[in-house]
């Protein structure tokens, strides 16, 4: 069994507000009589399920290409939680034993990837430290940001960025039981970039 936990990328897709949203020029086109299709994309590398590089929240800090693979492939754990919207997760309200190295966290906060709410849940910092302490080595979660929309100074970013953690956004969890998994999201190898869109996968046992 095999959840497929990424947004389709189309031009309807929302973004971060004032990034820059997917769109697609065709150069060649078989349906107007070109031997080939080609076509270029356009859009923020944090676009849909993506993967946050370290450079993108700290100074002088590694770019997604020099990411370890490992961080984003081997055994998961999704973890539902019940949180209220514009709030930060904390650890009293994580009910269920964190026992893997990577856990996802399903809020239901940020329902429809077309449609950008501001008022999404996020990871508090010390849940972060929590985790790290529980050797968990990667965090996702299905909203935009582990930080809420009107943080600046990005407190769960920075706790992630100390403990060398990495980090999925924009998941989509909804249809996804809890539980134990594979995750497959391989960023790809962007050199200098600050993020990756990618693939996000978990395989059941």
């Amino acid at each position: 069994m095999i959840y497929d936990i990424t947004p389709t990328i189309t031009n309807k897709l929302a973004v971060w507000p004032g990034d820059t949203t997917m769109s697609r020029e065709v150069l060649c086109d078989m349906q107007r009589g070109d031997n080939i299709t080609l076509s270029t994309l356009r859009a923020t590398v944090h676009l849909g399920a993506h993967a946050d590089g370290p450079n993108h929240y700290g100074k002088d800090a590694p770019d997604i290409s020099q990411r370890s693979l490992e961080y984003y492939l081997g055994p998961c754990q999704v973890v539902r939680v019940n949180i209220a919207r514009n709030t930060r997760i904390k650890p009293t309200n994580v009910h269920h034993p964190i026992t893997e190295s990577r856990v996802l966290f399903a809020t239901g906060t940020y329902p429809d990837p077309t449609n950008f709410n501001e008022d999404f849940a996020a990871l508090s910092p010390e849940l972060i430290d929590t985790l790290q302490a529980q050797k968990v080595r990667l965090v996702g979660i299905d909203t935009p940001s582990v930080d809420l929309f009107s943080s600046k100074d990005l407190p769960s970013h920075h706790a992630i960025l100390k403990h060398d953690m990495a980090i999925l956004e924009g998941l989509v969890l909804k249809d996804v039981p809890p539980g134990h998994y594979e995750l497959i999201a391989l960023p790809l190898k962007l050199d200098g970039f600050d993020a990756s869109p990618v693939r996000a996968i978990l395989r059941a046992p």
